[in-house]
């Protein structure tokens, strides 16, 4: 090769004719011809050997043309090989797409604002939620989204897999992290927002009404199809190998402020299958979806009930006080991912911040004032008063007199007498 280069440098650059330069390099003038005739520098090409399996072409071509299909090995009994198989599995694999028809792959491409992905992540740690509970992967789900045309990426930590707080978490991933709503949502048949009966989809009530709200087409995948929502497997992989590893987390906020902080990260990193980040192709898939509406889909936990004695409610088996002023009056319990709120007539009466941990009592100090001063009143209240019309006092008679009234008198001496 070396030789090649020289010999076509000397010619052309310095003009040297043949006889001298093949006295210059020491090689034959024929030699020198032939490397300025040459198109492309010398390439070595070893005459193949051959191989045994080249008698058999023919009739390997033959089985071929009648089943395009038929196994290697089937051809080699019927044309009577009787050698190894591994090189006449290949010659085989190099003759067979001669007689198949052509079977090209379909390449998925999504359109700006057309669909994302949604599901469940279960991180392999155990997570501490507070009064000396913790809770494993499969009890503390975390909600992930992915957007098809920019593979804009979303997760948050939700308390539960229920159907309240599973949209409570799915209007923040699209509120709060993507800002605008896809055409259509795609999920992995979730019970709380559909799945496949008699060989067709079916959405739960619950489901209908967020996707009314928001205008748009929820699908649910098949059964069994972990290709059609490929891009969020590949994202829980990547959580798993890139934002677990060499981390600890104290409580659920912790959680979702580790995770906030890692996919702004993540968005910003470049993808092999883009050619760009998701941050440079997400706005024009913000673009082409539909904007949030105007009216909030009405999603975390609603109730309506009368509150008794004790001036507390149950959320999720927590139990949570409320001001005592309101007993025995009807009052909405709202409760989103974050905050659990009492409202009677419009006023707010509670507000606590939402406890993780399970069978938990969690009492407002200024609720366990209040109570007690109102039962301080009512004890003041029933005792017996003047009467503010007359002034008069309300005699309070000594119990004697009720015995003197019903022939009691003297009985008590009588049983003491019995009883010595």
């Amino acid at each position: 090769m070396e030789d090649w280069a020289e010999i076509r440098r000397l010619h052309r650059a310095e003009e040297m004719p043949i006889k001298v330069i093949a006295r210059t390099l020491g090689v034959a003038r024929n030699t020198v011809r032939a490397a300025l005739a040459a198109d492309g520098p010398p390439k070595y090409a070893r005459t193949p050997a051959g191989s045994a399996v080249d008698a058999f072409e023919a009739l390997i071509r033959e089985q071929l043309q009648a089943v395009p299909t038929m196994p290697a090995t089937v051809i080699a009994e019927r044309v009577g090989w009787t050698r190894g198989l591994t090189v006449f599995k290949e010659r085989v694999r190099e003759l067979r797409p001669a007689y198949l028809p052509p079977d090209p792959a379909s390449r998925t491409t999504y359109e700006a604002g057309e669909l994302a992905q949604f599901d469940f992540w279960f991180p392999p740690i155990e997570l501490p939620v507070g009064f000396g509970q913790s809770r494993t992967a499969k009890r503390l789900p975390v909600m992930t989204m992915v957007s098809g045309y920019s593979r804009f990426a979303g997760a948050t930590l939700i308390p539960s897999r229920d159907t309240e707080d599973l949209y409570a978490g799915w209007w923040r991933l699209l509120s709060e992290q993507l800002g605008a709503v896809p055409r259509t949502l795609v999920w992995d048949g979730e019970g709380a927002v559909g799945r496949w009966r008699a060989r067709a989809p079916e959405l739960t009530l619950d489901c209908q009404a967020f996707r009314g709200v928001l205008g748009v087409k929820v699908y649910i995948c098949k059964p069994a199809d972990p290709e059609a929502k490929g891009m969020l497997e590949r994202f829980h992989d990547y959580l798993e190998r890139s934002f677990l590893p060499g981390r600890r987390f104290t409580s659920p906020a912790d959680f979702n402020t580790q995770l906030a902080g890692f996919l702004v990260k993540a968005n910003a990193r470049r993808m092999r299958v883009l050619g760009c980040r998701p941050d440079d192709r997400v706005g024009a898939d913000r673009a082409a979806m539909l904007a949030l509406p105007p009216v909030a889909p009405e999603v975390g936990w609603r109730a309506t009930t009368r509150l008794p004695r004790d001036h507390y409610i149950r959320l999720d088996s927590n139990d949570y006080s409320v001001h005592p002023s309101v007993i025995g009056r009807r009052v909405e319990v709202h409760a989103d991912l974050d905050r659990v709120w009492v409202t009677c007539e419009g006023t707010v009466v509670a507000d606590h911040a939402r406890v993780w941990a399970w069978h938990q009592t969690i009492t407002d100090f200024e609720h366990a004032v209040a109570a007690k001063l109102l039962r301080r009143g009512r004890a003041d209240l029933l005792r017996p008063v003047p009467d503010p019309g007359s002034g008069d006092q309300v005699e309070v008679r000594p119990l004697g007199t009720y015995d003197a009234a019903f022939g009691l008198d003297g009985l008590d001496d009588e049983l003491d007498g019995q009883v010595s």
